[in-house]
């Protein structure tokens, strides 16, 4: 990842974007679908190299995928039908396909060697392994990736519990284990986190229930493979939602975004701000909720983001504290610490990148306080986090342009999660007024 890119500063973002397939949704309809015995189609699949890494873990259990652009056709001989992968389990920069396959692996009658990329081998995954060794799996003991899951001894047992942290890819990853329990599992959430693994494995034909902020469980009911729309991606919207919102004179719409409840805190926390966000055309897609969004450019005050808007806006909290960079007042993030364990210490990178800009941050532990003024051009580095490197394009664009461009060091880190950011950030940018 050692490419630059430089992005000038001024200018409204106008026009209408489709912005790529939702990342999440793309992993649990190729996971789930994988799981039940059959053919199935995935329309609108994201193609990142995240994806691309769970469909290549996929394909070694022996998982087949024709791909005709963005659909892809998954045929799978079916969770029993899976054999024991030739070699180790790469799963690149994805967090979600090592944490999500991870519960697959337990309930799979041999082992499985799974390992990633230099950024992935730091990140905990105790918060998997434990869970699993408590259902019956055999683990090894390590702290991070490399690791192995061996499902081969007894049946496991069913989960009861609350999972340590409100965590989508720890309560996935213990439900795609607890579908081959020999017990009921009862998965208990400190928190919202959210909710498309239980949403697909439901329509799917899994015994499943949601109340109260807990999950149950009944493991025996046969998956059925369903095709899939996947809507557009929030948190890539999220990125011209944000720059549209900051920079004067913008008018964008993106259609077809789910805005399913647990995701769409970033429209919450920029209308607090004062951000003019409209949702029109409300629908379903799958499934899923989903909308045509408009944003315009407006004049941007203070907020606080904390508690439970944390765990649902982890991802857009990068963006959010630019927003903060340019907004009226002083911005704080709290209960904020998961950040620290992402593709990056996000906590120290985005407060690095903030102050290269001119913006008078304090960072503590948890998260942040961001005195809004103006921002200046600089050079940046993405640290090889593909979030990062998209919330430093926005920085760039809200940049006054009297202080020069931002040139964006390891920018080819857009490409695990959003491959055609460049190109769609050029093409807003150049609409005629």
């Amino acid at each position: 990842m050692a490419s630059e890119i430089t992005v000038d500063p001024g200018g409204p973002l106008r026009g209408e974007l489709r912005v790529p397939g939702d990342k999440s949704i793309s992993h649990r309809a190729l996971i789930c679908n994988a799981l039940a015995e059959g053919e199935a189609q995935i329309r609108g699949l994201l193609d990142s190299a995240d994806c691309r890494s769970t469909m290549a873990c996929l394909r070694q259990w022996g998982v087949e995928f024709e791909e005709h652009g963005d659909t892809v056709i998954v045929r799978s001989p079916g969770q029993d039908g899976f054999r024991p992968a030739p070699g180790v389990l790469d799963c690149g920069n994805s967090g979600t396909s090592i944490r999500l396959l991870s519960g697959v692996a337990a309930g799979l009658p041999f082992r499985s060697h799974f390992d990633g990329d230099e950024s992935l081998r730091q990140r905990p995954m105790r918060r998997v392994l434990d869970p699993l060794a408590s259902m019956g799996a055999a683990v090894s003991d390590n702290e991070t990736a490399p690791f192995w899951i061996d499902g081969s001894g007894a049946e496991l047992n069913g989960f009861d519990a609350a999972i340590p942290m409100a965590s989508a890819q720890v309560k996935s990853c213990i439900i795609f284990a607890a579908l081959r329990a020999g017990q009921p599992s009862r998965i208990v959430e400190p928190g919202p986190s959210r909710d498309h693994t239980e949403r697909m494995l439901a329509s799917m034909g899994a015994d499943i229930d949601i109340a109260r902020g807990s999950i149950r469980l009944n493991p025996g009911a046969e998956l059925q493979p369903q095709d899939v729309d996947v809507p557009g991606d929030i948190s890539a919207a999220a990125f011209w939602m944000i720059a549209a919102a900051m920079i004067p004179g913008s008018r964008i719409t993106l259609p077809n975004v789910g805005i399913n409840p647990r995701r769409r805190v970033v429209v919450d926390i920029l209308r607090s701000m004062g951000a003019m966000v409209d949702l029109r055309n409300l629908r379903e897609m799958s499934g899923e909720p989903v909308a045509d969004i408009t944003v315009t450019g407006s004049f941007l005050h203070c907020t606080r983001i904390d508690g439970d808007l944390i765990v649902r806006a982890l991802d857009e909290l990068p963006t959010l504290a630019v927003a903060a960079a340019v907004a009226y007042g002083e911005t704080e993030i709290h209960d904020a610490a998961e950040l620290r364990v992402k593709e990056s210490d996000r906590i120290a990178t985005t407060t690095e990148m903030l102050r290269a800009m001119g913006v008078k941050v304090a960072d503590w532990s948890d998260g942040m306080r961001i005195v809004g003024g103006q921002l200046h051009g600089a050079t940046v580095d993405s640290h090889g986090d593909h979030r990062l490197a998209m919330a430093a394009a926005v920085a760039a664009m809200a940049a006054q342009p009297e202080f020069g461009p931002t040139t964006i060091r390891r920018a080819s880190a857009v490409d695990i999660s959003y491959p055609t950011f460049w190109r769609d950030l050029d093409r807003l940018r150049h609409v005629p007024v």
